[in-house]
């Protein structure tokens, strides 16, 4: 089928018609606000938010086996293997990120966006970030104390910015990168790998871009 078909047949589509079941819908989106209100309010209330598929269940007349059916198994492994094998090594990079960055603030804040973005195309981005934010020594909150008052929001942003968008460059950057690949497949309109990335990395390229010169004109041009 030709692409221009089709996208002619989604415009048709009726939105309302894609709900098949409006009071799960609801229910569903009740839970998801519980557990976006409980992330939101845990410096207040000081719980870990707990996963919302358990809740939902039982509150739902969905079918365990069908919600299981549903579920990218293959892609659950595949993030299980891999964040089982390379936390020693992003662990080993992370100190020597540490070691090259010192307490130099503006250019430690550069390499530590720069360096996220490239590793979290590479190795996806949670895998990455998980061993790299604390109890990592030096931690983000340990640089605060060498690099002044504002060291702390510097680093984490550029942490942050870098982990996060450097996830769009390839399909192996981000869970949801995998997931979607998975769901193309199974509808038989499949990515490949480097279809994604084609777009995947001039996206990254761009967004990195803008985001070092936020940080750059956000926490030192602007100071």
């Amino acid at each position: 089928m030709l692409v221009e078909e089709r996208a002619a047949e989604i415009t048709e589509l009726e939105e309302g018609e894609a709900i098949k079941d409006p009071r799960l819908l609801v229910q569903g989106l009740f839970v998801l606000a519980l557990v976006v209100a409980g992330f939101v309010l845990h410096p207040v209330l000081h719980y870990e938010p707990s996963i919302g598929a358990g809740p939902f269940i039982a509150i739902s007349t969905a079918e365990t086996s069908e919600a299981l059916a549903e579920v990218e198994w293959p892609t659950l492994v595949f993030f299980a293997g891999l964040f089982i094998m390379i936390t020693g090594v992003i662990d080993e990079v992370s100190q020597s990120l540490a070691g090259a960055i010192g307490t130099n603030e503006l250019g430690g804040s550069m390499t530590m966006l720069g360096a996220s973005a490239v590793l979290s195309g590479v190795v996806d981005n949670i895998p990455y970030a998980s061993p790299t934010s604390p109890p990592w020594p030096p931690s983000p909150a340990t640089w605060s104390r060498n690099m002044g008052d504002f060291g702390d929001h510097v680093m984490w942003w550029a942490l942050a910015l870098g982990a996060d968008l450097g996830g769009n460059a390839t399909a192996i950057g981000a869970s949801a990168n995998v997931v979607v690949l998975g769901i193309t497949e199974r509808n038989r309109q499949p990515i490949t790998f480097w279809q994604f990335n084609k777009y995947g990395l001039i996206v990254t390229a761009v967004t990195v871009a803008i985001s070092l010169g936020y940080v750059w004109l956000r926490y030192f041009a602007l100071t």
